[in-house]
């Protein structure tokens, strides 16, 4: 049978031993926090297959450039799932080489431990052979013998956990510094994507500066060159003579107690009064009046007195769509601008009735006397329109912003209506389309 401080000593060498492979179980629990999953195989799989439709048809510059954007992002996946890749190898080297100091550790612990254990083993005995008739002295040299022993156990065991803390440490400085590394790459890589996605963006901002000035340009040069929605034909009064003009004698009467009219117009230029639409008799050349002054639209009543203005509506070279209405009933008057009520009044040519048998004029003005004679060449309308329509009552609101449509051809005046009424050109006045 062994002494007490042997087995004590074996006791405390088995207590190291399982201290060493719980240790090392830890580690192998510490390391298996990485997560490798490969996370960017279906992205990829999906943009092989996006990438396999795209090339059956013709890219627009709108699809190249979101082609581009989901290459980044995939591009961006492939990077992370190579530093995970890069990452877990290290992480498996250091693994194996924790495992295996572990185990060097752990065999050269132990067979110390053993040789010290045969050797004051062999001391004793040779003690106990020399002195078997001093046993005081034999228990005195193998409590020593098993002192030193100890000492010798603890010093190595200090010796294997400073080089395990060594170790540890060493680990955690390059762990920080690979995640600072990573950082920075991941930083990097935001930079890189994040020029990209600006020089992306710029590119588009670009584009759609042109495409706004383009269509720009298109519309300018619709509103000079193309007719209002809706119409075919305009009359083009191609100069200011008191010669070109066009006349219009309607078949219904034109007793009115109340009207609308309605005409689209381009003006070349408007002087202090440019005649669009007129109507009078002889005892009365000024019946009713729709005119331009300057800048404004003007519609007059019974006289060149009884008259209603909208300001600031005409723009030479540009369409807009006029309609003037009027009641005997309080003498309202309103002026339309393209729809939207921009002038209106009463006490306008109150209880007046608009009597029949005059006759209508087309960029000009009658003043009574024979046809074709008494005309004002600074009256005379220059430019384009079309649209021209006559209603003997007033139209609702909603008639009204109709008129300014695509469907304005559906609804004609009873009076006078565009495209059936005849209007008879003098002087070099003619339909254009």
């Amino acid at each position: 049978m062994l002494p007490g401080g042997v087995l004590s000593l074996l006791m405390l060498f088995c207590v190291f031993r399982a201290s060493a492979s719980v240790l090392d179980e830890g580690d192998d629990y510490d390391l298996m926090y990485v997560n490798l999953d490969n996370e960017i195989e279906g992205p990829v799989l999906g943009t092989e297959e996006s990438a396999s439709c795209d090339c059956q048809r013709e890219h627009t510059e709108w699809d190249k450039l979101f082609i581009m954007l989901e290459n980044s992002q995939m591009k961006e996946n492939m990077m992370l799932q190579a530093l995970e890749d890069g990452l877990k190898a290290d992480v498996q080297a250091i693994r194996a080489e924790l495992n295996q100091l572990t185990a060097g550790l752990a065999g050269t612990f132990s067979s110390t431990v053993q040789q010290l254990t045969s050797h004051a083993l062999a001391q004793l005995e040779q003690a106990q052979q020399r002195n078997g008739d001093q046993p005081e002295d034999a228990e005195r040299l193998c409590e020593s013998q098993q002192g030193k022993v100890l000492e010798q156990v603890l010093q190595l065991s200090h010796n294997v956990s400073a080089r395990l803390g060594q170790l540890e440490s060493s680990w955690l400085r390059w762990a920080e510094r690979e995640a600072q590394e990573t950082a920075f790459q991941l930083q990097q890589d935001k930079l890189s994507h994040s020029r990209e996605d600006n020089l992306l963006l710029n590119t588009l901002w670009k584009e759609l500066q042109q495409t706004r000035s383009e269509l720009k340009a298109s519309q300018k040069w619709a509103s000079q060159h193309l007719l209002p929605a809706g119409y075919e034909t305009a009359i083009l009064f191609p100069m200011r003579s008191r010669k070109i003009f066009g006349s219009i004698h309607p078949t219904a009467a034109m007793t009115l107690s109340s009207f609308t009219v309605c005409v689209w117009v381009k003006a070349t230029e408007a002087l202090d009064k440019t005649i669009i639409f007129s109507y009078g008799t002889k005892l009365n050349p000024y019946e009713i009046q729709l005119y331009l002054s300057r800048q404004s639209a003007v519609l007059a009543v019974g006289s060149a007195q009884h008259k209603l203005a909208a300001r600031d509506v005409v723009v030479p070279g540009k369409w807009i769509h006029l309609c003037g209405t009027w009641s005997s009933d309080n003498g309202t008057a309103s002026l339309w601008v393209d729809g939207e009520l921009t002038a209106t009044a009463a006490g306008i040519a109150d209880t007046h009735i608009v009597p029949d048998g005059g006759i209508l004029q087309v960029g000009q003005e009658k003043n009574g006397c024979c046809v074709g004679g008494g005309f004002d060449e600074a009256l005379a309308f220059s430019g384009k329109l079309t649209g021209l329509n006559l209603w003997d009552r007033v139209l609702s609101t909603e008639e009204i912003a109709a008129q300014g449509g695509e469907d304005a051809c559906s609804s004609r005046g009873n009076i006078v209506g565009w495209g059936v009424t005849e209007v008879l050109l003098y002087g070099g006045a003619q339909y254009v389309s």
